[in-house]
């Protein structure tokens, strides 16, 4: 069932969906854990996500690439999509590691640059690719793109 994707995707929380629907939060995260839903729970989560209970009960989340949601995202957006095809789903502990590396290192070669013009240029580099991947996180959690495991609810 995609309804973790849907709810994440209009920027929903757990709970917010549970008070939009009237259902229960823990109705709502056993749902999202595989666990099947009554009829009249699917009626009301249906509803409050402007969608039918057979999309709803759809084990994987396509997008159609005709569709005005799919025109209106950014080239960058698209490209996650992409990787997400080839199983290279973006991870947030992952984005954050690598920011944090490359801060560490961006500065610590900007030191070096009082010594080599070159340590300067790759500190520089460095620290570039650290606030790509601030951007690219800030992205990702306002589009919620993330891969978690599964289990995992970040809200």
């Amino acid at each position: 069932m995609i309804l973790k994707q849907l709810r994440l995707s209009r920027h929903l929380s757990q709970e917010q969906l549970a008070q939009m629907s009237g259902l229960n939060v823990r109705t709502i995260q056993r749902i999202e854990n595989g666990h099947t839903a009554s009829v009249e729970s699917l009626k009301c989560l249906a509803s409050v996500l402007e969608v039918d209970i057979p999309t709803l009960n759809q084990e994987k989340f396509m997008i159609e690439k005709d569709s005005a949601n799919w025109q209106n995202l950014p080239l960058w957006l698209k490209c996650w999509f992409f990787f997400n095809f080839l199983a290279l789903r973006p991870r947030r502990a992952v984005a954050k590691r690598i920011e944090v590396i490359s801060h560490l290192t961006g500065f610590a070669f900007c030191l070096f640059g009082f010594v080599s013009e070159a340590a300067l240029a790759g500190g520089l580099i460095m620290l570039a690719t650290a606030y790509l991947f601030c951007l690219l996180g800030w992205q990702a959690d306002k589009y919620g793109i993330w891969y978690e495991a599964p289990g995992f609810d970040p809200a």
